[in-house]
């Protein structure tokens, strides 16, 4: 089986120029905790295996990625212009072939592009980032009007395994109390959130109502998906977008 065949292709009405695509876990060289195509070299996994997983992986795309150092943040790098190790949570696209890439084991990560195929963008949004605005600064600074735009929301933790506290739901529930609706009650002092709906529900007030994806748990679905909450010591997939 090729590599292409082992990673999933979003399915979402986006221009034919728009490209995709988001890892799982097979297809590479690394071996357990992280088997096998591990792309995060701060993980713990040998350098020599993710940088040849990063090889195997740039036969798909047509440029190398700007990989970020990401840090549950806002800040929008520009795969135009950046290098790699830029600290940013998330990265934007106009020019043919930059690779814009976000790396997830449980945060969402979520990919935009417009109507006309003329930029792209992606977040890595886990709670303290979608909490912070990470999608709205993604927004901002693709610089198109939010109802010409898409999103296709990947894989990360779901409902049903996703347990915070309540601080996080306070951080949630104070800039939206409609947010109340994304969290189920768990143990005393404890909720279920569901982060796959909080983000439509941010998306969904920025104008943007074409949203896609959002059926994959990574914690639930241990054969295909890196889990942080669930194994600790894991790797890390990549969601990428670029434009043809």
């Amino acid at each position: 089986m090729s590599l292409r065949e082992h990673c999933i292709v979003p399915d979402w009405p986006a221009p034919a120029n728009v490209r995709t695509l988001q890892t799982t876990r097979h297809g590479g060289v690394s071996t357990a905790a992280y088997d096998s195509l591990n792309l995060g070299s701060h993980v713990g996994d040998a350098p020599l295996a993710v940088a040849r997983n990063r090889m195997l992986l740039n036969t798909l795309l047509p440029s190398e990625p700007v990989w970020l150092e990401q840090v549950h943040g806002t800040a929008v790098a520009s795969a135009d212009m950046a290098g790699c190790r830029v600290q940013a949570d998330a990265c934007i696209a106009r020019q043919r072939g930059s690779v814009c890439v976000v790396m997830t084991a449980d945060c969402l990560p979520v990919l935009l592009c417009d109507e006309q195929g003329t930029v792209v963008g992606a977040a890595h949004a886990g709670w303290k980032g979608l909490a912070a605005g990470v999608i709205e600064a993604t927004v901002c600074e693709m610089a198109v009007e939010p109802h010409k735009l898409m999103a296709w929301l990947g894989p990360a933790i779901g409902p049903d395994a996703f347990e915070v506290g309540d601080e996080v739901r306070a951080v949630f529930l104070a800039t939206d109390p409609q947010a109340a609706a994304a969290f189920v009650p768990g143990q005393s002092g404890k909720w279920f959130a569901d982060i796959h709906a909080l983000a439509r529900m941010r998306l969904d007030a920025l104008g943007i109502t074409r949203i896609y994806g959002g059926g994959h748990c990574t914690f639930r679905e241990r054969d295909d998906f890196y889990s942080y909450r669930r194994d600790g010591v894991t790797g890390r997939m990549g969601s990428f977008i670029w434009l043809a």
